[in-house]
């Protein structure tokens, strides 16, 4: 994965969204803002890392395939005898 400074990442485990302000070969450096709006910034290893938008498009496409799980088991019991 290759990171660039202005990407919106958030660690692998979880957590806060934080930008990428610099990257220097394996290593992040991150700023986000803590729940009480205070400044933090950190360098993280990038292989601790994913780019935000993707968990948003995976996100998408579950609720995406859900609605469509959910119209077939409508139309299944429609049809179905009783």
């Amino acid at each position: 994965m290759t990171l660039a400074a202005g990407d919106v990442v958030i660690l692998k485990s979880g957590g806060h969204p934080m930008t990428v302000i610099a990257v220097e070969e394996d290593q992040a450096d991150c700023i986000w803002t803590g729940e009480e709006g205070d400044l933090f910034r950190e360098t993280i290893p990038t292989i601790a890392l994913e780019v935000a938008r993707e968990l948003d498009e995976d996100a998408e496409e579950d609720e995406a395939e859900e609605e469509e799980t959910e119209a077939e088991e409508v139309t299944v019991s429609v049809l179905s005898p009783a």
